[in-house]
């Protein structure tokens, strides 16, 4: 995997595996870029043998993605919700933050992520109809089952509503348990 965002970073590799420069790749898709996105990637894992993060990388740029990263800040993040996630969010993360203020507030996967030596910690994600929190951890969450009685928990996250009033000592606790998993 690519740890450069810039989908070009994986062209080298891309001429390399297949043997052919860039601009015969890009006059592939031009050859089919009026079909949709799953059919240029079958096109080219089915006729050139691209893997999927290849042909990913070349379909997105050339429809015009030149970077996986679509937003680089909390702010952008929160950009499209209305005041009332945002106010939420701020708070969940300002919750946590100021107990562990060592923390660092990141975009990855173009979600909002709270990170501690290098270690994910605690994640959010707004939705259209609730938001959704994961503390990075299945052992973390079954371990504050009996305190999420009052929230919907899936496999990996947990979710509140939009305008949910943060529980700041579940949020810390849940910071605390996920610390301790992932500490040296």
């Amino acid at each position: 995997m690519a740890t450069n965002p810039d989908r070009s970073s994986y062209f080298p590799a891309i001429e390399k595996k297949y043997g052919q420069p860039m601009s015969y790749w890009f006059d592939q898709m031009e050859e089919i870029a009026d079909r949709k996105y799953p059919e240029q990637i079958a096109y080219l894992r089915e006729n050139h043998g691209f893997s999927q993060a290849h042909a990913n990388a070349l379909v997105m740029y050339s429809r015009g993605s030149k970077s996986a990263h679509r937003v680089h800040t909390l702010d952008e993040y929160l950009e499209p919700s209305d005041e009332t996630k945002r106010a939420t969010v701020r708070a969940i993360f300002t919750a946590i933050m100021s107990k562990y203020p060592k923390m660092e507030l990141v975009i990855a996967w173009n979600q909002p992520m709270l990170r501690l030596d290098g270690q994910y910690i605690f994640g959010v994600s707004v939705l259209t109809n609730y938001i959704l929190m994961a503390p990075w951890s299945k052992d973390v969450l079954a371990e504050f089952a009996p305190r999420l009685t009052d929230y919907k928990v899936n496999k990996k996250t947990i979710q509140v509503p939009v305008d949910w009033k943060p529980d700041v000592k579940l949020l810390r606790d849940m910071a605390a348990a996920r610390i301790a998993e992932v500490a040296p």
